[in-house]
C-alpha cells in the first residue's frame, strides 16, 4: 500500500471512529429524550445515530481488513462494507415509517422540548464537516464505500435540519404533524441511498467474478 493511500485509510478510519463515538452518546440523549417528550423525529434521530454506529463499523472493518491484506483486492470488503450500509439505510427507514403511524394515530400530539434545537444544531455543525471529508477522502481513495457511508452521514445532517424546523414549527404553530411530514422526507431518501449502495455492491461483485 503506498504512503499516500496509507495516510488517506488512516484519516477514513479516524472519522469513522469518531461517528462510533458520537452516535452512541448523541443517539443514548436523543431517544431517551424522544421517548420522554413524544417527538418523533426527536426519538428517529437516536435511532438513525445507531444505525450510523452500524454503517461506520462496517467501514472500520474494511479498512482493517484492506490494511491486513494490502496485496489482496479490496473489492470483497467493499462490499461487505457497502451492505452492511445499504441494509441500515432500510432499517431507518423501517423505524421512521412505524414513527410515522404511531404519529398519525396520536394526531400529531408532541412536545418538542429545547433539547431537540440544541442537539440538532450541534450534529448540522459536526457531522456536515464530517460527512463532506468522508466524501473527499472516499473518493480520493476511490472507494465506494467510504463515500455511500458519508452519505449515511450526510442523512443526519439532514435529519438535524428537520428536527429543528419541526420543533420550531410545533413550538410557533402547535402544528405536530411537521414531524411526520418530515420524516417521510428522510424515508425517501434513505430508501434511495439504501438502493444505490446495495446496486454498487452487487456490481462490484459482478465485475469481481
Amino acid at each position: 500500500m503506498y504512503t499516500t493511500e496509507r495516510r488517506l485509510y488512516k484519516r477514513a478510519l479516524a472519522f469513522a471512529s469518531f461517528i462510533v463515538f458520537y452516535n452512541i452518546i448523541e443517539g443514548l440523549i436523543s431517544i431517551s429524550v424522544g421517548y420522554m417528550d413524544k417527538s418523533l423525529t426527536l426519538f428517529g434521530f437516536g435511532v438513525d445515530s445507531f444505525i450510523e454506529v452500524a454503517s461506520n463499523l462496517g467501514v472500520i472493518y474494511m479498512i482493517k481488513r484492506v490494511e491486513q491484506h494490502s496485496k489482496s483486492s479490496r473489492t470483497p470488503f467493499e462490499n461487505t462494507a457497502l451492505r452492511i450500509t445499504g441494509y441500515s439505510f432500510y432499517l431507518l427507514s423501517f423505524g421512521l415509517a412505524i414513527g410515522i403511524v404511531e404519529n398519525i394515530i396520536n394526531k400529531g400530539r408532541s412536545e418538542n422540548t429545547l433539547w431537540g434545537v440544541v442537539i440538532s444544531v450541534l450534529s448540522i455543525g459536526v457531522m456536515y464537516y464530517i460527512a463532506t471529508s468522508q466524501i473527499k477522502t472516499g473518493k480520493a481513495l476511490g472507494s465506494a464505500a467510504i463515500v455511500a457511508d458519508a452519505k449515511c452521514t450526510m442523512v443526519c445532517v439532514y435529519m438535524s435540519i428537520v428536527l429543528l424546523v419541526s420543533s420550531a414549527i410545533y413550538q410557533f404553530t402547535g402544528f405536530g404533524y411537521a414531524d411526520a411530514i418530515g420524516a417521510a422526507g428522510l424515508i425517501y431518501f434513505s430508501v434511495r441511498e439504501g438502493r444505490d449502495a446495495l446496486e454498487k455492491a452487487r456490481g462490484k461483485a459482478c465485475c469481481e467474478s
